[in-house]
């Protein structure tokens, strides 16, 4: 792989650095044969609010589990869920 050419600018903000690099060749800049890579353990999933319109009585059965495991209903909703995806 070439040599990075360029150096790299100072950035006032991240906006200003996300602006330069929608535009610009990160080859000219950095050496990515060197590159390794990493782990980041203590970083949490990005999470995405969504409306999901559930009958009462399921709501109120949910609820009735999450509380008898003393959780959050919306926890154990979300435990439920990557259980089904991980089954198939």
């Amino acid at each position: 792989m070439n040599k990075p050419t360029k150096t790299l600018p100072q950035f006032a903000s991240e906006a200003e650095e996300r602006a330069f690099w929608e535009a610009n060749n990160s080859t000219e800049y950095l050496d990515w044969s060197q590159a390794k890579r990493v782990t980041l353990p203590n970083l949490k999933p990005s999470t995405k609010t969504i409306s999901l319109r559930l009958p009462q009585h399921m709501l109120d059965s949910i609820r009735a589990a999450a509380n008898s495991r003393d959780v959050p209903y919306q926890s154990l909703i979300k435990v439920w869920l990557q259980e089904k995806l991980h089954s198939h």
